[in-house]
């Protein structure tokens, strides 16, 4: 056997070991290095019997068992009227429970009734109907699929003026209930969950941060990194928040962090909640799960492992990442952009999309290719083209259309170099410098804080 075919044959079974273990490798342009793209949508059944499908819903929504205007039932009925597959009530300091059943209340929230408000869950009737999808919709119509009910959220750190929230999952009943939380206290709040067997997302940081230039201060930067590299159960972090007002520049906080969190091997999800108060800001914003089958279970999984998309019918204006105009399209019952399939080869992302006016893939905080799609349509990336693509920790997609913008969750590229180790900073100066913010965290502190801010 001669040495050329020899050499031919060790690539060629190569190339069949790399195919049927999923990997994708390759070499960077101008660089030695072998690098792996990671699909974070690699599980997904995008056609054939089995398809999966996309399922879109809020784990961020409230009620008047906390401060929203509208009670739990007629909420849950107008998700299920706009068509929504999955939804998680987090009122602030209740923990979510079925349905059909009245929450434990936090005694704050009494004064609810003081103002004319009232309480009111769905019997059991309509909860079976609603979680089955046979209950008649407003239009006298029926859904062919149900209403999945999460159970256990609860914005924690509810009762606070510095909005540090944390939205916790997979609470027992109580558990978190008439949690006040602390001021700028979203370390705890995830401690919190963690330890009662629960998990976590950041809600809206820059309604904390509260400056739009704040998601560039390295001090905020390195503050949620830490919180993601102490505490594996902090899923995320909402990229989307209701109309963004307060939000409006989170997607580049969420690609900075993400620059300081994948050299230790930590991928943070980005999400989108509609934390709707009000009936009219269901449809503000949304995630779009992948599931091979609509239930609470099947949510909990795709939260973890990032098979979905984080949807925004309002998006402000961006110098960094567009768009260069605001635009809203709330309530107009336009076709929301999405991702049909994605595909990875080599050097190459491919996503087909539908909705679509154009496709931007973002590396490391920037824009690097663009695709121009009219409706239904492909776009293609492919990083073995892109100068300077060796040293992207990641690359998303961002897909925006008439009817809103649909972001990916971050396709994560492997060097093939070891992870940096963490370790949890332990020294008596870093102790110090806790205790000091804890300090100016007190209530009376943020008050007069408040205060002057009023003032001036």
């Amino acid at each position: 056997m001669s040495k050329k075919f020899t050499k031919f044959l060790s690539i060629v079974l190569c190339m069949a070991i790399l195919s049927t273990i999923g990997i994708t490798a390759f070499a960077a342009e101008g660089t030695e290095k072998t690098l792996t793209i990671n699909n974070p949508y690699a599980d997904v059944i995008w056609e054939g019997d089995n398809a999966w499908t996309g399922y879109k819903g809020s784990l961020h929504t409230h009620s008047t068992y906390s401060d929203a205007t509208v009670t739990l039932k007629e909420m849950v009925m107008e998700y299920y009227n706009q068509g929504f597959g999955f939804l998680g009530m987090a009122d602030h300091s209740v923990t979510g429970v079925e349905w059909n059943q009245a929450p434990e209340q936090a005694a704050l929230y009494y004064y609810q009734y003081l103002i004319g408000y009232t309480m009111e869950h769905l019997t059991d009737e309509e909860y079976q109907g609603v979680i089955s999808g046979t209950y008649p919709m407003a239009d006298g119509s029926v859904r062919d699929f149900g209403l999945a009910c999460v159970t256990g959220a609860n914005e924690l750190n509810g009762i606070t003026l510095t909005k540090g929230h944390v939205v916790g999952y997979g609470l027992d009943r109580g558990v978190g209930t008439g949690h006040a939380g602390l001021e700028n206290g979203h370390r705890e709040a995830v401690e919190f969950a963690e330890e009662n067997g629960g998990y976590s997302v950041i809600a809206h940081p820059g309604d904390w941060i509260d400056t739009r230039e704040g998601v560039y201060d390295p001090v905020f930067i390195d503050y949620f990194t830490k919180i993601f590299l102490d505490y594996d159960s902090c899923l995320g972090m909402e990229v989307f928040n209701e109309t963004n007002n307060a939000t409006p520049w989170d997607r580049n906080l969420w690609d900075n962090i993400l620059m300081e969190t994948l050299p230790y091997g930590r991928t943070v999800w980005g999400y989108s909640n509609s934390d709707a108060h009000e009936l009219n800001k269901v449809d503000s914003s949304f995630s779009v799960f992948m599931m091979p089958e609509n239930t609470a279970e099947n949510v909990k999984e795709t939260m973890y492992n990032g098979n979905f998309f984080a949807v925004t019918r309002k998006i402000h204006e961006n110098p960094v990442l567009g768009p260069a105009e605001t635009y809203d399209v709330m309530d107009q019952k336009l076709p929301y952009p999405m991702a049909t399939n994605v595909a990875v080869d080599g050097t190459t992302i491919t996503m087909d999309v539908e909705n679509a006016d154009f496709v931007q893939w973002i590396a490391n905080g920037k824009v690097v290719a663009k695709t121009e799609v009219n409706g239904t349509g492909t776009s293609t990336i492919d990083l073995g083209k892109i100068r300077g693509s060796e040293d992207f920790l990641y690359v998303r997609a961002e897909i925006f259309g008439e009817g809103g913008c649909a972001a990916s969750q971050p396709f994560t590229i492997d060097d093939g170099e070891a992870d940096l180790e963490y370790e949890k900073d332990e020294s008596l100066l870093a102790k110090l410098e806790y205790i000091w913010y804890r300090i100016k965290s007190l209530r009376i502190f943020i008050l007069f804080q408040e205060l002057y801010r009023a003032i001036v």
